[in-house]
């Protein structure tokens, strides 16, 4: 196959790359067990696995309707992910939080990205993956120096 005429466009380049980290961590989940995740998983993991929550709590954070965000929850409840438990504070309202089941999956996500990293940092040197990290969080960042936030949930 012959190089093309003209360099890839950059915003194909980093949908590209995004394509190939999630077929990576994909793949590298099933490898770990967890070859029945969804889309969304992994944004309700990150955003359970800092405190448990309510349904409305992630709907927000996750910035979905409260029926979305049941309805994930109903799936991942289901696949043995997250669990409803009465929510001490208040008698009407469940508390999400993640089985043991999810909790492993967000460490084998977590360990995934560590060692993506680390691999890039080997293959093409720390300065350069410090480069990249800055590029990206710059692209992500809006001009008043916070992050997006349709990525808050990733990060919060």
């Amino acid at each position: 196959m012959s190089a093309p005429a003209q360099p890839l466009d950059f915003g194909i380049l980093l949908a590209l790359a995004y394509q190939n980290f999630v077929r990576d961590l994909r793949a590298f989940l099933a490898e770990q067990g967890f070859d029945d995740l969804g889309r969304s998983d992994g944004f309700v993991f990150r955003a359970l696995g800092d405190r448990p929550m309510t349904v409305s709590d992630l709907a927000g954070r996750l910035e979905v309707t409260k029926q979305a965000a049941a309805q994930i929850v109903d799936d991942m409840q289901r696949r043995g992910y997250v669990r409803r438990t009465p929510d001490p504070d208040d008698r009407r309202a469940q508390r999400l939080e993640l089985t043991d089941r999810g909790a492993s999956a967000l460490a084998a996500a977590r360990r995934f990205h560590e060692r993506y990293e680390r691999r890039l940092t080997r293959d093409h040197g720390a300065s350069a993956v410090r480069a990249l990290r800055d590029v990206l969080a710059a692209i992500v960042t809006e001009p008043d120096e916070t992050p997006d936030p349709r990525l808050r949930a990733l990060y919060l």
